[in-house]
């Protein structure tokens, strides 16, 4: 067994194969330093931080202490799998690489006879770079079934590779909104099921029951702020714990501002703060044309109610800069398939 092993990688996103690399790995030496760099070709649609990614290594390493998470924008290797038809093909600039590997192994006070572990098929691992560089390679097995490259090009069709502390990074929220009556509860269900998805409740109405015994009599402009709280928890451990590119928010903090302003004739800056801060990726408003159905709970009945209470949300998410999917279906089957058009096509990249 080696004392000190180092790794260095992009880790965009972490996924299984890379998981097992580091494993075998930390068998092979008694300290192992990963060392993250950033992604050279970032994916657009999700804006990943060298902390994220430490932040994952660090969560799923947790209890293997021998294992010590580092960043840096110092190091840059060449990516592979599938960008170059041999590893022939890529030039190494030696005495480049073996400068910002000496300014690495100072910062973290590494001895000379450090292993660097790379995957057997990297270009640093070619026979007349190796005898070149300042570290001896070992190479670790071949993860066949996992393709980095391809997992970082299209994150959502590989999403069971994606290990389950990157996830929360790579799912996109789909907040559910509209009036009361509206079938917002009854959609959720059916697309997370649909999707397989997790998803985060209304708080408003769980906040009513917890707190307010059950009636929205004793509510008032205080119970705005810990709502809007309990709402923005609610989407973390959602997120964190996703099951699928998709996680289903049932409401949004547009929502609970519309209702603050609805009953106090005020605007909470607290949740207005929420609006900006936790942003979700797309929002479904689902129109108030649907029957209304009296559970005890709702209080705005009136087709005046119902107008003015939807021209309020519009009104907000305006305000907001949020432009929501409309869906305008009265039929609750047809809003349905409607929204897995919209969500088919802007997450999953179907075409429509």
């Amino acid at each position: 067994m080696y004392e000190t092993g180092l790794m260095i990688g992009h880790f965009e996103p972490l996924h299984l194969g890379q998981m097992r690399s580091i494993l075998y790995a930390a068998g092979q030496a008694k300290t192992l330093h990963i060392v993250i760099m950033a992604h050279p070709s970032p994916h657009p649609n999700f804006t990943i931080t060298l902390q994220d990614k430490a932040r994952w290594l660090q969560m799923a390493c947790a209890d293997l202490p021998f294992i010590h998470i580092h960043t840096t924008h110092e190091i840059e290797l060449p990516l592979h799998e599938h960008l170059y038809s041999t590893n022939d093909d890529v030039t190494i600039n030696v005495p480049a690489s073996n400068t910002k590997m000496q300014r690495l192994m100072d910062a973290l006070s590494l001895s000379a006879e450090t292993i660097l572990f790379m995957a057997d098929d990297h270009p640093l691992t070619r026979n007349d770079i190796q005898d070149q560089l300042l570290l001896r390679v070992v190479t670790t097995p071949l993860q066949p079934e996992f393709d980095s490259y391809a997992i970082a090009r299209d994150p959502v069709a590989h999403w069971s590779a994606i290990h389950p502390q990157a996830r929360g990074d790579y799912t996109k929220t789909v907040a559910i909104v509209g009036g009361e009556s509206s079938g917002k509860t009854t959609l959720i269900h059916k697309l997370a099921n649909y999707y397989g998805a997790s998803f985060a409740l209304e708080m408003g109405r769980l906040y009513v029951g917890t707190d307010l015994g059950g009636s929205e009599v004793g509510l008032q402009y205080k119970d705005y702020g810990p709502i809007a709280l309990h709402h923005a928890q609610a989407i973390r451990e959602a997120t964190a714990n996703a099951t699928a590119p998709i996680t289903i928010v049932d409401t949004d903090f547009v929502t609970t501002q519309a209702f603050c302003e609805e009953y106090e004739n005020r605007t909470h800056p607290f949740v207005a703060a929420c609006i900006d801060e936790f942003r979700l990726d797309h929002t479904i408003m689902l129109d108030n044309n649907t029957p209304w159905i009296d559970d005890g709970m709702r209080s705005l009945g009136t087709p005046e109610a119902r107008g003015r209470f939807e021209q309020r949300l519009v009104d907000i998410f305006a305000r907001h800069h949020i432009e929501p999917y409309m869906i305008d279906e009265p039929d609750y089957d047809a809003r349905y398939q409607q929204a897995v058009l919209f969500i088919d096509q802007y997450i999953y990249g179907k075409k429509p």
